[in-house]
């Protein structure tokens, strides 16, 4: 039975909807069935990035019983699926939010990963992302006004009880005047898992309507996303890249997000195998 990830922001404009299609991409390319759910109803927009203009069904027909889940699916170029939205201008009722943790729960005897990239603002369509995933990836920006956001998503999360898999930073200039991953951990509580630099070639894929990672030029942040696919999966993605050798040759810094990934997986391991040796004595 497959997961669902939450992808988080409370605040508009750090690129959430962007890490949502190239961490699906990414996924997908190391041979994960994976599906992506636009849990944005009012002003939906992942279908978007991947060209899809007018789904014949989204996800609020879904919700509002007009369509099947498997039946609003749809294919991509790039090894995975999708239930979009429409441009929605009616208010939506309430419990109708309520109904997206049932109608995506069989969708995971289908796919490995569900990523719902949720609403940009604390609402109840932000919420119902929240409860409908296993556990949650927030995504922000190295600034004190981003930040101040973070910690509130990460307080709502913790209110829910729903597990908050670590921090993604996103568009990092390497500028010292941002704030560093230790200094946004300390203020969160939350471990930082990836760190993607900020690079022209993103926008360039968003305006060419397609994930950056389905690029085959491995820059920083295609790699970074990379591993933090395979981290979620449990395994270590090998950066093979030439420059990626000089510089462990000459530098043993091993990077803050690194590390916390190689912790998180042993004991993710250890977990599994006490589990599995629990199950072996019932």
């Amino acid at each position: 039975m497959g997961k669902s990830i939450g992808i988080l922001s409370i605040k508009g404009g750090v690129g959430k909807t962007t890490t949502t299609v190239s961490l699906g991409a990414a996924l997908a390319q190391q041979g994960k069935n994976v599906l992506l759910v636009d849990g944005n109803f009012s002003a939906p927009n992942l279908a978007l990035h991947l060209g899809i203009i007018n789904p014949k069904y989204s996800l609020l027909d879904v919700l509002q019983d007009k369509a099947n889940a498997l039946g609003a699916i749809q294919e991509t170029d790039y090894g995975f699926d999708i239930i979009g939205g429409k441009i929605n201008t009616k208010k939506i009722f309430y419990p109708h939010y309520l109904k997206l943790k049932e109608k995506i729960q069989h969708l995971k005897y289908h796919y490995d990963i569900i990523l719902i990239d949720s609403s940009p603002s604390l609402d109840h369509e932000t919420l119902a992302a929240m409860m409908a995933s296993d556990k949650l990836l927030i995504v922000t920006t190295p600034d004190h006004a981003t930040l101040s956001c973070t910690i509130h998503a990460v307080k709502v999360a913790k209110q829910k009880k729903v597990p908050i898999a670590g921090i993604i930073i996103n568009r990092v200039y390497g500028k010292k005047f941002e704030l560093s991953p230790e200094q946004i951990e300390e203020m969160t509580g939350v471990s930082v898992l990836a760190v993607i630099p900020h690079e022209l070639n993103i926008p360039k894929a968003l305006s060419e309507l397609k994930p950056s990672t389905f690029e085959s030029r491995e820059t920083n942040a295609v790699v970074e996303y990379k591993k933090l696919a395979a981290f979620l999966i449990g395994e270590n993605y090998k950066d093979k890249r030439f420059k990626t050798k000089i510089k462990k040759f000459f530098s043993r810094k091993v990077s803050k997000q690194e590390v916390n990934r190689q912790i998180k997986n042993k004991r993710n391991r250890i977990k599994k195998d006490e589990d599995e040796e629990s199950n072996e004595e019932d």
